[in-house]
């Protein structure tokens, strides 16, 4: 059943019931709510004057009153212009939604919103219709109740840390590690966009396109990619805490690959493949027209990256030692 608001009817009922003694669980039986709905409305809509105590109490007109002028502040951005175009301008910029209300709050504005209000709107039909959910820091395509969000902590757990990754790893000992990251283009673009993998070892990179950036498909994608080497040339992949990794769980049954998480807001500790989106760059640029290539075109990104070399390899290009680490596994 879709969420609506309690109704004058509802209210009025509540409070008659509320004057006549009646239990707020018997009240919510008998206008169909959950009792925490009735408890929640009675609190936020009880009128209270410290001059006049006497009269304080829940009164339905009164209640109908105040929601009511609780949405017309809700649709501020739907309702001033001015505004709306002012908080969608900082939001492509790369302001947080709490960094926009803080600031109208410092230049003393006198129109001026909540963070809660822009986070309201950009998930709201106006805000999706426009996409505006791809500027804000971690994108959903919805936005959760907040008691329902899982907390990070249960997403990326702590024994799954960089800091709980083998020393091995950080030292480039061993073949079969690697770093994945999104790389993301301009709006005009829609939802294509590009995953990058990079062995830490030998420096190969692998690019694979993505039709839309839900965790599901990209894992799917990323494991279907990854299948083919051999178990010890995929031993783990160094994520950073972007939502589109969330199913990470899935690699180790599926392919048998372990996941490591860096540090929040610290890209240098999957530097490899920070430096690998960086030279893609040069082919694959924000404006790039990524839905119209196809694999064959990608491919050649790849074996342009591939067939360099390196100082760091010895001169040697990374397709020369991927294939000699390969040969070993043989």
């Amino acid at each position: 059943m879709a969420h609506t608001e309690l109704d004058l009817r509802e209210r009025r009922a509540i409070e008659d019931m509320l004057n006549a003694k009646v239990p707020v669980s018997k009240i919510a039986a008998e206008i169909g709510r959950h009792r925490s709905t009735v408890h929640r409305e009675i609190k936020r809509n009880r009128y209270c004057d410290d001059e006049l105590p006497n009269l304080n109490g829940y009164y339905g007109m009164t209640a109908q009153k105040s929601a009511t002028q609780r949405r017309a502040r809700r649709r501020k951005l739907v309702r001033f212009a001015d505004l709306r175009q002012h908080v969608i301008k900082q939001l492509e910029i790369g302001w947080s939604p709490e960094q926009i209300a803080g600031r109208l709050q410092h230049d003393g504005q006198s129109l001026r919103v909540s963070h809660e209000t822009i986070y309201a709107y950009v998930y709201g039909p106006d805000g999706q219709s426009e996409e505006l959910a791809r500027y804000l820091p971690h994108r959903r395509k919805k936005r959760q109740p907040r008691r329902r969000r899982t907390p990070r902590g249960l997403v990326f757990p702590a024994d799954r840390s960089i800091h709980e990754r083998p020393d091995y790893v950080k030292t480039r000992e061993t073949f079969g590690e690697w770093e994945g990251d999104l790389m993301i283009f301009e709006r005009a673009q829609g939802k294509t966009n590009v995953a990058s993998l990079v062995e830490r070892k030998t420096r190969f990179a692998v690019l694979f396109r993505n039709n839309d950036r839900s965790t599901t498909h990209l894992m799917n994608r990323l494991m279907d990619v990854m299948e083919p080497l051999p178990q010890p040339a995929r031993k783990s992949i160094t994520f950073d805490r972007g939502i589109e990794f969330r199913k990470w769980r899935k690699l180790k049954p599926g392919i048998g690959t372990e996941a490591w998480f860096c540090d929040p807001q610290a890209p240098w500790q999957k530097g490899s493949v920070e430096n690998l989106n960086k030279r893609a760059r040069r082919y694959l640029p924000r404006d790039a027209p990524v839905a119209a290539l196809s694999n064959r075109d990608m491919k050649s990104i790849c074996d342009r990256l591939n067939g360099t070399p390196r100082k760091c390899l010895g001169w040697r290009t990374p397709t020369e030692t991927f294939r000699e680490e390969l040969m070993k596994l043989r």
